[in-house]
């Protein structure tokens, strides 16, 4: 896989920035090795569910997370560009309530693992935007939980103008202080 992993501002969140192989025909890149993701990335992740989704510039899906069959997730753009943000949801973490974000793209080919505990979105900056996401576990409609996306205790700096085009769960997320959360 060749990849290179760095670290966040939370810790356990890893911007991972696969090797690609590129000459006049086009590109290659491993997009997922288990071993290379255990030794580099320091998790034993086994991902059950694969999701893939398209969305319009403007388009703001998030800040998602499971209460129970919590969800890890090995997020990565194959079209467009998207800014993506992640939060830290567990109440006795001392990084509860910061948050990160990164643009991810075709272009750049970046992939962030975001663990179980963190609220997760992403803002479509592009057209269009195709993005993928392994999970560590099923999706369970009624454990999913929204965090507000414009709470400003949490303060994401999200990179928009105007308001979001957004479902109506997303709109109805609650801040953080009213957010049921992980111990």
């Amino acid at each position: 896989m060749a990849i290179t992993v760095t670290a966040t501002a939370l810790p356990e969140v890893k911007l991972i920035e696969p090797k690609v192989f590129g000459d006049a025909r086009g590109f290659f890149l491993e997009s997922f090795n288990e071993r290379e993701f255990a030794q580099k990335v320091g998790v034993d992740a086994r991902f059950v569910q694969d999701n893939h989704s398209r969305s319009a510039r403007g388009v703001l899906r998030g800040m998602h997370y499971q209460i129970q069959h919590a969800q890890g997730k090995l997020v990565r753009v194959v079209a467009g560009e998207v800014f993506d943000a992640v939060v830290d949801v567990r109440k006795r973490s001392p990084n509860f309530g910061k948050w990160v974000g990164f643009r991810l793209s075709a272009e750049n080919h970046r992939q962030l693992w975001v663990p179980e505990g963190f609220a997760h979105g992403f803002l479509v900056l592009s057209e269009t935007a195709d993005f993928l996401y392994k999970t560590t576990d099923y999706w369970y409609p009624e454990h999913e939980r929204c965090l507000a996306w414009d709470d400003p205790q949490v303060g994401v700096q999200w990179p928009i103008e105007g308001e979001p085009v957004m479902a109506e769960k997303d709109k109805a997320g609650k801040p953080l202080a009213d957010a049921e959360t992980y111990i």
